[in-house]
């Protein structure tokens, strides 16, 4: 009964009964679909994919990509299926990190941090951030490692001074 119940709760969220913040309301996309969209996107720049190529191999346009990775179409189910096979990557990936551990209803916000969380999986899922990730993995001496660790560490406090120090103009 109990993992019935969570299978229900589940499903009353993303249909917005009992859940309203998960609703879609006018023109602003269902947080799930954002979701979806942006580990997609995720996963096809870790394998170095361009959009206009997954739209080739989906028989879609670039722009049509563009859209399921913003979130704002929302991805069929086929078309899910569609992707894993692509990215290969198991359907359940697109989803993870989506839900709580509240019997899989998405964890209410108020419990963490959003802006830091937000602004590191932004940044992780950027170009920048997946290309500086890729590098770093690929150095293995431990003591090179902490270097650049340090060495990025005083760059941001080098720029977080310059900031606290500017003139109001």
């Amino acid at each position: 009964m109990g993992q019935t119940m969570g299978v229900m709760e589940s499903m009353e969220a993303m249909s917005g009964k009992g859940g309203g913040e998960y609703e879609s309301s006018g023109r602003k996309p269902n947080p799930v679909d954002v979701h979806v969209g942006s580990r997609v996107r995720l996963r096809r720049m870790v394998i170095g994919m361009s959009q206009e190529k997954l739209g080739e191999k989906m028989s879609l346009t670039f722009q049509q990509i563009q859209k399921y990775e913003k979130g704002t179409n929302r991805i069929g189910a086929s078309r899910l299926f569609q992707l894993s096979k692509i990215l290969d990557v198991p359907v359940a990936f697109f989803f993870e990190d989506a839900f709580g551990a509240n019997n899989g209803v998405m964890a209410y916000p108020g419990f963490r941090e959003p802006d830091t969380e937000a602004f590191l999986l932004e940044f992780i899922n950027s170009r920048e951030g997946l290309e500086l990730n890729k590098a770093f993995a690929k150095i293995q001496d431990p003591k090179v490692r902490r270097r650049v660790i340090d060495l990025v560490r005083a760059l941001s406090e080098e720029a977080s001074d310059s900031k606290d120090n500017a003139q109001p103009e």
